[in-house]
């Protein structure tokens, strides 16, 4: 099956997020926005599940050791104007695998996340498997078997499957799940939800109209139940 790279971007520019994603995007990566690495930390869930982050940093930003603590996976780090290249430095011994100070092009970001993601794919943690009766799910490599038959799902509904397999039991409202899967600057509504639900029953459960792991939690939303 073939994967998507997901990068997640946080920075508190709502234009500059909206150009990121657009170019990302043309590259072939699926983008998440957040407003900033504190928003993103607030509203995602354990784990983080992407290839990458390119999150907006000071110098000295706590927020940074949060990002690394649950990610397993490069940052790169947007950087203000007036960043010296000691802040900068002292950055990446913080945590983070490269950095680009603004203004920059987004052909320079796209080319540094290029280069971290070659760097460390073959040395990329191990990321455990979700393996349940008659399904496994495997965020690292992007891939998910029913009954040892591997099932392609595009990419959002991957996500979906996956960030609720994450938290067995644990009930998610739709405005959750735009957050957490879609990111803050998704234009997506709760139909939206709703429709990927309906698709991913489609394509993993034995009978859709009577699922066995996602499951409708009437007014409220959906968990995943193993």
């Amino acid at each position: 099956m073939a994967s998507t790279a997901q990068v997640v971007v946080a920075d508190p520019d709502p234009a500059l997020r909206r150009v990121l994603a657009q170019r990302l995007e043309a590259e072939g990566f699926a983008v998440r926005s957040f407003e900033d690495c504190t928003v993103l930390l607030a509203n995602a869930h354990d784990p983080l599940l992407a290839d990458a982050f390119v999150v907006a940093m000071e110098p000295d930003d706590p927020a940074l050791l949060g990002l690394r603590e649950r990610a397993r996976v490069p940052i790169l780090a947007m950087m203000p104007r007036d960043t010296s290249t000691t802040d900068a430095l002292d950055v990446m011994d913080a945590g983070a695998d490269d950095y680009v100070i603004k203004p920059f092009s987004p052909r320079e970001l796209v080319t540094r996340l290029h280069a971290i993601l070659r760097r460390t794919r073959s040395t990329r943690p191990w990321v455990p498997q979700f393996v349940f009766e008659g399904l496994t799910i495997d965020p690292d490599r992007r891939e998910v078997f029913v009954d040892g038959a591997q099932i392609d799902l595009p990419a959002k509904e991957f996500d979906l499957l996956a960030f609720l397999a994450a938290s067995p039991k644990q009930v998610f409202t739709r405005a959750q799940l735009m957050t957490f899967v879609w990111g803050t600057d998704a234009v997506v509504n709760s139909s939206t939800v709703t429709e990927h639900i309906r698709r991913l029953r489609q394509r993993i459960e034995r009978d859709p109209r009577h699922p066995r792991w996602i499951q409708t939690v009437w007014s409220v939303g959906y968990r995943f139940t193993p």
